[in-house]
């Protein structure tokens, strides 16, 4: 049964020209608003906006988890990780999994009971992804949350999946999509204080690039805004959301409905302390284009206490509080709120729930996202009747990471192999390789708990101890107490996780290093650093904070893993090992990874089962990239998955044995382990390399990356016309075919490069790609449409725009970023870039060409730039500068001290091809935000062209330069 709205059912009897469906939306709003008082207004602005019972407005909240399925509501459909989904490198299958999840939604907001504040309002149906943070590092913990590396690849899938939760209804949204993190989110550790440096193009051929397609189309209604700073300046008080988001959204007619993340607000104070006091930080963020505070939890009063002394304190006014106020009303009109009868979503039904059609969609959307990475024949599987082990923590469980709906069942890899060998009278084992121990505890000689335990070895001395008679994970309690009641890991303080430290103060892999036992240990816990250690009466709890106080347990090896698992290797025809992470241990939000390795107990037990059984298939089941170097050069099939949901092991079943072809292609680089990445928090993934774009060492698996079971051959690549003119379009084509025997999907992607660059390029970059099925023998002619100024620009710093320089750029149709099948290339026409112009204007500090030592850092608390040296000393070079005529350079300057004693603590440095033409000293300004301009006459004028280098010296912040 469908119930109406709380609105619906609360309207009093007379009836009010915002009921009006008739109406337009903005005179509907524009009535409804103003009915408010000016405190029911402001009362808006929290997550949890209440109920106006006399103008029949129910209560209403922001935000309803929906990345990949719908998230803590309750049991529903379980699609792959969105990483997963990226793999799919498929829209209209994203679109498909995101109008289920949104039916999904529906259903909760009617017809289950709100799980967080049932008396706050319905479950949202304002739906909190994707997310289009572009993964620049795989170390990031929050891989998971990701499409791609590539922002034209995140883009699509985005605006995919956000068309698919809207709906296609002109009036009436199914769920209101926005847009996760803005801006320049990838990293965990201090993210909430560190800042992500942006210069110039990073910032507008990359991070931005991934937002705006689904903004400038309308498909996305709303953003929220990130954690960290960005060049120095919170993204909560950024003018990005204005500059950027709002001006790309002005042509749609639609209003986007900016929300802040959880308690991020609040950040602004502390510990960013980039604001004294809370009112000045919530006034900032309300002025900077946030509409709503998700702050304080259901604690509305002390976020609207705040604003109200921000208003009373002139720090924003009335018009700030309507604005916001305004695009949230605008979006709970179109989500159907007011018009129950109208709404075309308002009958869906509880029943769509883990319905039939949603469990094939997810194993179709699972074995899509499959990616094969190395074959050399051993896949497809034959014969179902052969005999096959099962081995590896992964291999008959499925994890469900923080952002996974409630798994109505869980199909395991073991489970989907059983299901078809069975009927044809093949033979599973399965077999964990986790070792089996007894922790007796030295005080009482008891067994931990009164039972043995299964050792999860997830890395870095971390463990999961999980109970052999109830199969439940060890957990330590808020009275410290320690019970095996958790029947999955999954919780955002893991209390699960532990250390065995030998007594000596050693870590230990929990069995002795293979040895049958040892001496005695210790029992820690990672999240509170605590021990084990025993009360009066003997009861065990996590209380002692060091290991003088702890109990000591002695440990009984019951069961070797590795030599079991290697022995049901030995016995079988064929070895499947599934390893992988578990999505809430060591890479998660809040915590980023170490390195892209395997925890070692997975890679041995890998390498031994290989040993004894080559015919052995890895699937990596994860988050994220590993490096599998040692994997790629030994055994003959490596595959990978994310954490796939309900439906993972029909799914890799079905590509197993060639039922579905490997239809994945990887959305991000898999580096190799001796590969050194960049710092995690280097930003410019040009300079730095980040990326297929500009990485410069051979991946393990490019970009793109995936193998079928079909064979592929790509015609020529040909272009409507040889030239073309800036703002002109090419049409390029080319004919794929099938040379194979099987059927076989193939992923053809587009990439461009600039031949005569004038500017660092990318080695390649990606512009077009397509997914296509070919049965034997069959051919498919693709059309590609490239207009120049979307595909071959970049962002000239000279003229703050994108520009189509004139020159050579080559077209490669590649089944990878490192497959190249076919090129051709193509001639843009047009007059040659003039010099930078720099006499007479300001140039902007950060519009530098190449940079060596430099942070990004805000010139102002509202807007604006500058540059300062990361260490003691920066370097910026500006290229090919005509200074005839120059005799003066001035820069804007702040200092915030000098050395102790010293009347001056900086200086900047203005060279022109190496030749040092004046050394200007900075005096202390007193503040990063106190600004003075500091001036040089030049021993002579200058002629000509010339590289410019601007050294900063000491704690020197420079906003711009001005050459006369």
């Amino acid at each position: 049964m469908s119930s109406p709205s709380p609105s619906a059912a609360a309207t009093p009897a007379e009836r009010y020209p915002f009921h009006d469906s008739a109406l337009p939306l903005d005179k509907r709003v524009d009535d409804l608003l103003s009915r408010l008082s000016p405190a029911e207004r402001l009362s808006m602005l929290h997550q949890y906006a209440p109920a106006v019972p006399r103008l029949g407005i129910g209560a209403f909240r922001t935000g309803a988890e929906a990345l990949h399925g719908v998230s803590w509501l309750g049991v529903a459909t379980a699609f792959p990780q969105a990483v997963g989904l990226g793999a799919s490198w498929d829209e209209e299958l994203v679109r498909e999994v995101a109008e289920a999840t949104s039916t999904e939604l529906r259903a909760f907001h009617h017809h289950r009971p709100a799980a967080i504040a049932p008396d706050r309002g319905p479950n949202s149906l304002q739906a909190w992804a994707p997310v289009l943070n572009l993964l620049r590092d795989p170390r990031w913990g929050r891989n998971e949350e990701g499409y791609s590396e590539d922002p034209v690849h995140t883009a699509r899938l985005g605006e995919a999946f956000c068309r698919g939760l809207a709906g296609d209804h002109p009036t009436y949204l199914r769920a209101a999509p926005v847009l996760k993190h803005f801006l320049a989110y990838n990293n965990e550790d201090d993210r909430c204080t560190t800042s992500s440096g942006l210069r110039p193009r990073v910032l507008h051929e990359y991070d931005l690039a991934a937002f705006k397609p689904a903004i400038a189309s309308g498909a996305a209604t709303g953003v929220m805004a990130a954690y960290n700073l960005v060049n120095g300046r919170p993204c909560h008080v950024s003018p990005l959301l204005e500059t950027e988001l709002r001006r790309w959204a002005a042509p749609t007619g639609r209003e986007l409905f900016v929300v802040s993340d959880a308690e991020a607000p609040s950040n602004l104070v502390d510990p960013e302390h980039y604001f004294d006091d809370h009112a000045e930080g919530h006034a900032a963020a309300l002025k900077a284009g946030i509409d709503s505070f998700t702050d304080h939890g259901e604690d509305s009063e002390t976020v609207i206490g705040r604003l109200r002394a921000a208003l009373e304190r002139g720090l924003i006014d009335q018009a700030n509080i309507d604005l916001a106020v305004r695009r949230q009303f605008e979006l709970r009109f179109r989500m159907g709120e007011f018009d129950p009868e109208s709404d075309p979503y308002a009958h869906i039904g509880a029943e769509v729930i883990d319905s039939a059609p949603h469990r094939a969609l997810a194993r179709r959307a699972a074995a899509a996202s499959t990616v094969l990475l190395k074959n050399t024949g051993l896949l497809p599987l034959t014969d179902p009747a052969k005999k096959i082990a099962v081995i590896g923590p992964h291999g008959d469980a499925l994890f469900e990471d923080w952002y996974s709906g409630t798994l109505p069942y869980a199909v395991t890899v073991a489970d989907g192999l059983r299901a078809r060998l069975a009927p044809a009278g093949g033979e599973l084992t399965v077999h964990e390789g986790t070792d089996r121990i007894l922790l007796r505890a030295a005080s009482t000689g008891e067994p931990l708990n009164g039972t043995a335990f299964d050792l999860g070895d997830w890395g870095l001395g971390v463990l999961t101890l999980r109970a052999a008679d109830s199969g439940r994970f060890l957990s330590v309690k808020e009275d410290g107490s320690l019970l095996a009641d958790q029947p999955v890991v999954k919780s955002w303080d893991v209390h699960e996780t532990f250390r065995l430290v030998e007594a000596d103060g050693s870590a230990t892999d929990g069995a002795g290093g293979g040895t049958g036992g040892g001496g005695a240990v210790l029992l820690q816990s990672v999240l509170t650093g605590r021990y084990a250690a025993a009360d009066a009466d003997g009861t065990l709890r996590v209380t002692a904070e060091d290991a003088a106080g702890a109990e000591r347990f002695t440990r009984e090896l019951l069961r070797d893993g590795r030599a079991e698992a290697v022995a049901a290797a030995a016995a079988a025809d064929l070895a499947v090992v599934v390893l992988g992470n578990h999505p809430l241990i060591h890479g998660r939000e809040t915590e980023d990874r170490r390195g892209l390795a395997l925890p070692p107990a997975q890679e041995e037990l890998l390498r031994e089962v290989a040993a004894v059984r080559p015919d052995t298939a890895l699937i990596v089941m994860s988050s994220y990239p590993y490096a599998v170097d040692w994997a790629d050069e030994h055994l003959p099939a490596v595959l990978w998955t994310s954490h796939g949901g309900q439906e993972t092991g029909h799914a890799l079943a079905d590509v197993l044995f060639g039922d579905a072809d490997p239809a994945g292609r990887l959305p991000q680089t898999w580096y190799r382990g001796d590969d050194e990445l960049p710092h995690p928090l280097d930003y410019d993934i040009i300079q730095a390399g980040w990326t297929y774009q500009y990485h410069r060492a051979a991946p393990r698996y490019p970009f793109g990356h995936g193998l079928s079971y079909g064979t592929f051959q790509y015609g020529e690549l040909t272009v409507d016309a040889a030239t073309l003119g800036q703002d002109g379009s090419i049409r390029a084509a080319l004919t794929v075919s099938n040379t194979g025997s099987r059927p076989g999907t193939e992923v053809v992607q587009l990439y461009v490069r600039p031949l005569e660059a004038r500017y660092q390029a990318p080695r390649r970059r990606l512009a077009d790609f397509r997914k296509i099925t070919l049965a034997p023998g069959q051919s498919r002619r693709l059309v590609f449409d490239l207009p120049a100024a979307a595909h071959l620009a970049h962002w000239d710093v000279a003229t703050g725009a994108f520009t189509v320089d004139p020159g050579r750029y080559q077209l490669l149709a590649a089944a990878s970023a490192e497959d190249v099948r076919a090129t051709v290339q193509v001639t843009v026409e047009g007059p040659a870039p003039a010099p930078r112009t720099v006499l007479g204007r300001r140039t902007a500090a950060a519009d530098f060409d190449a940079h060596r030592g430099i942070a990004l850092v805000d010139a102002t608390r509202e807007a604006g730039d500058a540059v300062t040296p990361a260490e003691s000393e920066a370097e910026l070079l500006f290229s090919t500068v005509e200074l005839t005529g120059a005799r003066e350079f001035s820069a804007e300057v702040a200092a915030e001290s000098a050395p102790e004693g010293a009347a001056v603590g900086a200086e900047l440095e203005f060279a022109a091809d190496g030749q040092v033409l004046a050394t200007l000293p900075v005096p202390p300004t007193g503040s990063r935000y106190a600004w003075t301009t500091v001036t040089a006459t030049l021993p002579e004028a200058l002629r000509g062209v010339h590289d410019l280098r601007v050294t900063l010296r000491g704690p020197v912040r420079l906003a711009a330069f001005t050459v006369a």
